[in-house]
């Protein structure tokens, strides 16, 4: 990889782990993971980006490897996840800027475009789409649909338990929900109310072919802490909900690339909102990929970067 400089930036009220590679007059394009991932799980397109004349900035999102976890459920709310990348482009001096994210990166991206459409020229989200505010919160919803049968983010819900089953084996657990089916098997898999996540579960391989152990390792030392404060963002749905009535009715009016795996386990559960998302998201291209999974930037790696020099050189030129 390029060279990569790293710091901690205090911004509001935490200490903010920050990545960046590319030239630093360049015009600044922001990086965001999701769960239960890192900084490094764009490691295939930092370089990339970076040589296309990008400033790029990959934090390590709140709760994760070197950035601060609050002990607070609430300090995990979606205003605080948005408040973070915003106090830290004002700390670098940074007017406007364009987002790509993965996975809980994306919520986070939705709600930057909409709370700060000033600041956020362009936008690539990755698995998790955005149709609008709903009526009621989502775990609501979930509870009324899963009173007897498992679900994960209602799993994730009471503090400690979820804890308890994945840091007893960080590693063990990281391979089960990341490599090859895990993610479909741990998140959509039938099973009792009272199960455990990984319950059912076969034994994960050792690496695929898109994450080395040496690349492994990374993610291995970003969850060294445990996984409480990761967890903490699902923790939040009620939160944001209340949180966002001002954002009812509101259309993510920037350019926006959405790009899904056909078998990504969130394309099942969203599929209504996939369906919706071209109401509220009017400048919209998508992109399915077949064959591929949830971690589409490293199983598609290819593929997405020429998806994104080609959208961002028509939305958000380099040299513009």
């Amino acid at each position: 990889m390029d060279h990569l400089e790293h710091r901690l930036l205090p911004v509001n009220g935490i200490d903010l782990s920050l990545y960046s590679a590319g030239p630093a007059d360049g015009r600044p394009l922001w990086l965001l993971h999701g769960f239960p991932e890192c900084w490094h799980s764009w490691r295939q397109q930092i370089p990339v980006l970076a040589r296309a004349g990008y400033h790029v900035l990959i934090p390590e999102m709140r709760g994760y490897g070197q950035s601060s976890a609050p002990q607070a459920v609430e300090a995990y709310d979606l205003q605080s996840l948005s408040g973070d990348i915003l106090a830290a482009m004002d700390a670098l001096g940074q007017q406007r800027a364009s987002v790509i994210a993965h996975d809980w990166g994306a919520p986070v991206a939705w709600n930057l475009a909409l709370t700060a459409p000033q600041r956020i020229e362009a936008l690539v989200t990755m698995s998790v789409p955005y149709a609008g505010r709903p009526k009621r919160p989502a775990t609501e919803i979930m509870r009324k649909l899963n009173q007897e049968r498992f679900n994960y983010i209602l799993y994730f819900q009471e503090p400690g338990v979820a804890e308890a089953e994945l840091d007893a084996d960080i590693a063990r657990s990281l391979r089960t929900i990341i490599f090859g089916e895990g993610a479909s098997d741990a998140f959509l898999q039938e099973k009792p109310a009272g199960a455990g996540l990984l319950d059912g579960l076969a034994e994960p391989p050792q690496s695929t072919p898109w994450c080395s152990e040496e690349d492994f390792s990374v993610y291995r030392r970003t969850f060294a802490n445990g996984f409480r404060g990761p967890l903490n963002w699902y923790r939040n749905f009620e939160r944001n909900w209340q949180l966002s009535e001002h954002l009812a009715g509101q259309q993510v009016l920037q350019p926006t690339l959405f790009l899904l795996g056909e078998r990504d386990p969130v394309g099942r559960l969203e599929a209504v909102t996939l369906e919706r998302m071209p109401s509220v998201v009017p400048n919209l291209e998508q992109q399915r990929f077949a064959d591929c999974g949830h971690w589409i930037q490293n199983e598609r790696a290819a593929e997405v970067n020429a998806l994104l020099l080609d959208f961002l050189a028509r939305h958000y030129p380099a040299g513009g």
